[in-house]
């Protein structure tokens, strides 16, 4: 098949690649432009990008499907499109641009966590299992039939190792559909709209830490945390990010205090404790939170930033 992707995060790697690997035929990548990243504000390109090159395939890069976009994905005459992680809007003449349509892949079991973070927010809400879906892209945000789900466990993974988990049984769940779009025997099921959820954007002052919350809800701040949004806290004064904490079983601390001792430094919440397991002091690189903590000196107490 012919096979135009469109891409930008990490996330859609592994679909670009399991596409190549099947032996589909790939005439173009659409990803969005280099970005500045980093402290040396230099222009970076998005790692579909890298990956795009590194098999030698031709790439356009925008971040709205313009004329020259438009043009270019006629030319490349593709049987199937597939979107992963794209961010970008496509309108309705795209949608058509292929025989078979537009696919993408989408990082939840849909109708739950339609929207822009569903990985982030099946952790803040506790979900059991989360998975992917191939869905049809529709006109509206995530509302396609689906065609394929994989489910799996959320346990105590991260939001990293989640979405690296999911970008694999992605890319597998994607590779094993295309065939049965070609011979049209793709089994569609349309959205259950009394089961939708949606996934807005996390904000960062969701993910602050608050003794004011129960020790589950603050652990799973930590959980779902990342860069763009990280869980951070005030202890004695001074900022700080969490990195690795869980809800401590049975521990007694009054919210709003710390304890320290036996190597374990325990933040009181509503009700009951969060060990912290691993920090990253303001100004500071990641250290074990016992090792911080021998560090801080008199009645200590924590709050949260703002």
């Amino acid at each position: 098949m012919r096979v135009v992707f469109m891409g930008t995060p990490e996330f859609a790697v592994p679909s670009l690649q399991a596409i190549v690997e099947a032996g589909h035929e790939v005439p173009l990548v659409f990803t969005r432009p280099d970005a500045v990243r980093g402290r040396g504000k230099k222009l970076v390109p998005s790692p579909v990008k890298a990956r795009a090159l590194e098999l030698g395939l031709d790439v356009f890069e925008t971040g709205r499907m313009v004329d020259a976009a438009k043009a270019s994905l006629a030319e490349a005459a593709p049987d199937v499109i597939c979107v992963v992680a794209y961010g970008c809007i496509l309108p309705d003449d795209v949608l058509a641009a292929a025989p078979l349509g537009a696919v993408n892949v989408h990082a939840s079991l849909l109708p739950r966590w339609r929207g822009a973070a569903p990985i982030q927010r099946s952790i803040l809400a506790g979900d059991e299992q989360t998975g992917v879906s191939i869905m049809r892209v529709a006109h509206d945000l995530d509302a396609g039939a689906w065609c394929a789900q994989v489910s799996v466990p959320v346990g105590e993974k991260g939001a990293s190792e989640l979405t690296a988990e999911l970008a694999d049984a992605g890319a597998r769940a994607l590779v094993d559909v295309l065939p049965a779009l070609a011979d049209g025997t793709a089994e569609w099921h349309e959205q259950d709209p009394a089961g939708v959820t949606v996934a807005a954007k996390v904000k960062k002052d969701e993910m602050l830490l608050d003794p004011a919350d129960g020790a589950r809800a603050n652990a799973l701040r930590v959980q779902a945390s990342g860069d763009t949004a990280p869980a951070r806290a005030s202890v004695a004064g001074k900022g700080v990010r969490v990195m690795a904490a869980r809800a401590a079983e049975g521990a007694a601390v009054e919210p709003g205090s710390v304890l320290a001792q036996k190597k374990r430094v325990l933040l009181g919440c509503a009700d009951g404790a969060l060990e912290l397991l691993s920090v990253k002091p303001d100004g500071k690189k990641e250290m074990p939170a016992a090792s911080w903590a021998a560090g801080l000196r008199g009645e200590l107490s924590w709050e949260r930033l703002g």
